[in-house]
């Protein structure tokens, strides 16, 4: 078990061992974040600028434009709420070279409550044009998109998370910008999930095997650009689909998925996520099944 915001800490110290160009902002948030791991090793190349996240952005972008590889990060709201402006006209429209990572996400937060749950970063994200959006599940897949992040000329959004999530993938995982990976190959229906709903969905494949109910379960960790043929694949092949997210079903992948077979081919989803609601304070397990993210919900879809 490990939180991709711990997977991406180790991932800077890693790469700033090898790379002397890796520069690294926050907003006052470090530890919180991982990026304390940097800057205790990299204090000359860790930048805190306190709670002031759109002068984060701005000044991250200047220095990215020096030809430095930079990555940005705080918690979702503020990253994508507080500095909107700046990673839309600064970032995004001069299309700089920029890594923006987001270690809080969605319910996940789970204490801090709905000031700090961010459900509607990928739908802010999503939206600004030039923008790459990528959400990982697990340490390996954390660690192949930063590293692909490293090399892609635009801005980037990486969704990370607070909560602890088990391994999925190894070494033999590959990313591949607008790509996906299904497990399964199941007729039964398919479940559309990105970062901590990827092994609730695929808890929910292995009790449904049990019953005789085989489905099969994309991980859309590139949500922008998005695996449309895949989408449609499985719309062609499965019975039933579904999207499971921490996120608001308003502008999440749900949105997405229901975009991509509303121009291509034209078939009922079911939206699992936060309906159109704030979160709220509590423990993470408690706030998913308050919310309806569980396996339990998955299931009740196919029997």
């Amino acid at each position: 078990m490990k939180s991709t915001r711990k997977a991406y800490g180790e991932f800077l110290v890693n790469l700033g061992r090898e790379n002397e160009n890796v520069v690294v902002f926050d907003a006052d948030l470090a530890k919180a974040t991982c990026t304390e791991n940097f800057k205790n090793e990299f204090p000359e190349r860790h930048f805190d600028l306190g709670i002031a996240e759109q002068d984060m952005v701005g000044t991250a972008c200047g220095v990215a434009l020096s030809q430095k590889t930079v990555f940005a990060s705080s918690f979702a709201m503020f990253l994508c709420g507080r500095a909107y402006e700046q990673v839309r006209n600064t970032a995004a429209y001069s299309n700089v070279n920029i890594n923006l990572c987001a270690t809080h996400t969605g319910l996940a937060v789970g204490e801090d409550g709905p000031t700090h749950q961010c459900i509607e970063d990928i739908a802010l994200m999503n939206v600004i044009p030039n923008m790459k959006v990528f959400c990982p599940c697990d340490d390996m897949s954390t660690n192949k998109i930063l590293k692909f992040c490293i090399n892609e000329k635009g801005p980037k959004y990486i969704r990370l998370g607070r909560n602890d999530l088990p391994f999925i993938y190894d070494e033999t995982y590959e990313f591949k910008v607008g790509g996906s990976n299904t497990f399964g190959d199941g007729c039964g229906g398919t479940v559309f999930a990105i970062g901590s709903t990827v092994n609730i969905a695929l808890e929910a494949k292995e009790e449904l095997s049990k019953k005789g109910v085989n489905i099969r379960v994309v991980d859309l960790y590139s949500i922008k650009p998005i695996d449309k043929d895949t989408i449609i694949e499985c719309a062609k092949k499965t019975d039933k689909l579904i999207s499971i997210e921490d996120h608001s079903v308003i502008g999440g992948i749900g949105s997405i998925i229901s975009n991509v077979l509303c121009e291509s081919y034209p078939k009922r989803l079911i939206k699992l996520g936060v309906q159109d609601k704030f979160g709220k304070s509590g423990d993470i397990k408690h706030l998913y099944e308050m919310y309806g993210i569980t396996k339990e919900n998955i299931i009740k879809e196919f029997i």
